[in-house]
């Protein structure tokens, strides 16, 4: 299973509107990081979460000017990068853990994608995906982020090698998302997260897991966005 940036999913836009008008779609409360995180878990594979996938956790919370995000990644066996990429370069090719994130209450069709490898290294972008499952022949397109530009886009990640565990924290300002300082308490959001998993012997194919999973090889289907709540 293998998933490029510029994968073209090959069934029809009414096809796949069809497959996904009434997806399960998961809630998760997030409160202020003075009182704690929300957290999910999840262990299951994409497409259809029919396999079993290694556990995967989530921790967000908010302040007056980020979204605070902990990614935990367990049962890594490979810990796996290309040690030449930097930002914005096709870390999703190896091992990513990545947060699909959107203000508001519909199925979006622009959204900002947050990827960190386990170098640290992070590719960011607002996606335009109109068709909201990414269909055959729809317009797609990412508009980069340079984390130099984007004041306060932060992230640091540590590795247990030893005991299988890789944590990424991450710092996502709201001003992306025109969510004035001061401002997040009470504000409804789609997300939805990811990972990739992959290994040097078998690479480039990939294994894919999520929190909401999607019912194809296909992270791009916004009607799969959980709904968040900053409580």
């Amino acid at each position: 299973m293998k998933r490029w940036a510029n994968l073209i999913v090959l069934i029809g836009a009414s096809a796949l509107s069809a497959q996904c008008t009434t997806p399960h779609v998961p809630s998760l409360d997030v409160p202020s990081c003075t009182k704690g995180t929300g957290r999910v878990q999840y262990d299951k594979s994409v497409p259809n979460g029919e396999s079993k996938f290694p556990l995967t956790q989530v921790d967000l919370c908010y302040t007056s000017s980020d979204i605070k995000i902990t990614f935990t990644a367990f049962e890594e066996v490979n810990f796996f990068y290309n040690a030449s990429q930097t930002t914005n370069d096709p870390l999703y090719e190896y091992e990513v853990m990545e947060a699909f994130i959107y203000h508001g209450t519909s199925d979006p069709s622009s959204y900002l994608e947050f990827e960190v490898s386990p170098n640290n290294v992070t590719w960011q972008a607002f996606i335009y995906n109109p068709s909201k499952v990414r269909a055959a022949g729809a317009p797609f397109d990412n508009g980069q982020l340079s984390t130099p530009i984007v004041d306060g886009l932060v992230t640091s990640t540590m590795l247990d090698k030893t005991a299988g565990i890789w944590i990424s924290n991450a710092s996502i300002p709201l001003g992306l998302f025109n969510v004035d300082n001061g401002a997040a308490k009470g504000t409804k959001w789609r997300m939805n997260f990811f990972r990739t998993i992959v290994s040097p012997d078998t690479f480039p194919d990939q294994g894919l897991g999520a929190w909401n999973p999607t019912n194809m090889s296909n992270f791009h289907m916004t009607p799969f966005f959980g709904n968040v709540f900053f409580v």
